[in-house]
């Protein structure tokens, strides 16, 4: 049984899934299984997973197209490692990511971790300053703005439990990491680069005039908060957000 489980969802990632898969396979440390959920892509990305030879890589092929959240928890059912790692087929690693991340929260004790992340272009080239892991997060901060990016985080499964998305929000990661906060007092900071984030710019999570309806969403039908505290998050998150990508290089 593997010690950390990589969980990745694929849609249409084959411009971008070479540089992915190679930043996995770099990894120094090597006991790790990648759960690689397919979801109903139309171009080369399963022929392109399917035609690297390592029993630790796991390819799981969708039957319909239902979006990041269902792949991720696809991959989530088949997960036996006791850390649990994300990565999008977009995302990389740098080699010590794994090794780093395990060591640190095997060290601190810790649940949950989260470490800085680089904002890159598609070229990989940064873009914005390195978003910094530079305070612990519990739920109550986590309300209002969403510190935990899938790609540079890592969670205990034996002590929190798995925590699945849920399908239907486009904030799912969000009101992921919010649940799993619930249970413990607080995720710890790793603060060390060790990933890279691609800044698409069609992303949905770049264009925050759409989807602060879906924000809202998280506090008034996933947190059960009442209308007036959904609206104070929202507002405290929109906030946050806008200082979150604000400090652009020049």
């Amino acid at each position: 049984m593997p010690l950390v489980s990589i969980i990745t969802p694929c849609y249409n990632s084959s411009q971008f899934l070479k540089e992915t898969i190679a930043s996995v396979m770099n990894q120094t440390f090597t006991d790790w299984e990648w759960l690689i959920t397919d979801d109903c892509s139309s171009d080369h990305s399963v022929e392109i997973i399917k035609s690297i030879q390592d029993p630790r890589i796991k390819l799981i092929l969708s039957e319909e197209n239902r979006g990041a959240g269902h792949a991720r928890n696809r991959s989530l059912e088949k997960a036996s490692g006791r850390y649990i790692t994300f990565l999008d087929a977009d995302d990389f690693w740098e080699p010590e990511f794994l090794n780093d991340m395990l060591s640190f929260m095997q060290k601190e004790r810790a649940e949950i971790a989260y470490s800085n992340y680089a904002r890159c272009n598609e070229e990989l080239i940064p873009q914005l300053e390195d978003f910094k892991a530079d305070k612990e997060v519990t739920f109550q901060n986590l309300l209002k703005t969403c510190r935990l990016s899938l790609l540079s985080s890592m969670y205990d499964s034996q002590r929190v439990g798995k925590e699945y998305f849920p399908e239907g929000s486009k904030r799912e990661d969000h009101v992921m990491w919010l649940n799993l906060l619930k249970k413990i007092p607080a995720g710890k900071p790793l603060p060390k680069t060790m990933s890279k984030y691609r800044m698409h710019s069609k992303s949905i999570s770049r264009k925050k005039q759409n989807i602060v309806k879906d924000q809202y969403l998280v506090y008034k039908d996933y947190m059960k908060f009442s209308t007036i505290k959904s609206l104070y998050y929202t507002v405290n998150w929109a906030i946050n957000g806008f200082l979150k990508y604000s400090k652009i290089f020049n």
